[in-house]
């Protein structure tokens, strides 16, 4: 085994055990996130527990897995989420939550 794959076995010996840690990690949600029950329709349009709202036009929207989503993908369909709202009330940041995630209390309510 030259130097080059040993040090590749090293990395990965270091650093495999560690992954599972890293995903059990809770998401770091803002403090002035609000808790709410979406339900896209095509952007920007959403509905947002019952009434109509909007995404800004600079929105990112973050899967359960912590990936982006282009709002479109998502169209009819629903989700518990936490969100943050941009100064002229449109969702400008939206996360959607995982069941683990849904079961805890929102942040303003901690």
């Amino acid at each position: 085994m030259d130097k080059r794959h040993f040090l590749l076995a090293l990395a990965a010996a270091i650093t495999l055990p560690a992954l599972p840690a890293l995903a059990a990690e809770p998401r770091p949600f803002p403090p002035n996130a609000k808790r709410g029950k979406i339900t896209f329709g095509y952007a920007p349009d959403i509905v947002v527990d019952g009434k109509p709202r909007q995404l800004s036009p600079a929105a990112r929207i973050f899967s359960d897995e912590n990936l982006t989503v282009v709002p479109n993908a998502l169209a009819d369909a629903t989700f518990i989420v936490n969100y943050t709202e941009d100064m002229n009330g449109n969702l400008n940041l939206v996360w959607i939550l995982t069941p683990e995630e849904a079961r805890l209390p929102a942040a303003r309510a901690r």
